[in-house]
């Protein structure tokens, strides 16, 4: 990891920066136009949609976390805290990802997704593991810590 870098997208003017991982606490800015860049956003899970999905899961430099999950879903929503614990932990190493089925049936039905809460391990564009149910948080690690 201690070469390693990602890119960021400048959320004022949308110009992409190369940041060393090893400088994320270091309040990065945009090379372009000097703005603050979003690092904050590394450390919880992003709501992604039917429209961002490419973008966000199969086209991310980091591997993925795919939480495919529905509000009125009981074990989704015990689910939840832990991806946030493991999105502050993987920070700049594994994007986690919520996709609230309901709203976005496109997706589900493209991975036949026919239960919740459903998640994927994504790694460069190719889906490498797939967990139906919820797991504790031990096991989602052991999971990701296979894919890292």
């Amino acid at each position: 990891m201690k070469n390693e870098s990602l890119i960021l997208s400048c959320s004022k003017c949308n110009a992409k920066n190369r940041i060393p991982v090893s400088r994320l606490d270091e309040a990065p800015k945009c090379g372009k136009c000097a703005s603050l860049l979003p690092v904050e956003s590394l450390s919880r899970p992003v709501n992604v949609s039917d429209q961002t999905f490419d973008g966000e899961v199969l086209k991310s430099t980091l591997p993925v976390l795919v939480d495919c999950w529905a509000p009125w879903c009981g074990p989704c929503r015990a689910v939840g805290p832990i991806l946030d614990q493991l999105a502050k932990k993987y920070r700049a190493r594994l994007k986690i990802a919520k996709l609230n089925l309901d709203e976005n049936p496109l997706i589900g039905s493209r991975y036949s997704i026919t239960s919740v809460p459903t998640m994927f391990l994504v790694k460069k564009g190719k889906i490498l593991d797939t967990i139906v149910g919820a797991l504790g948080r031990e096991e989602l690690e052991y999971r990701i810590k296979g894919m890292l």
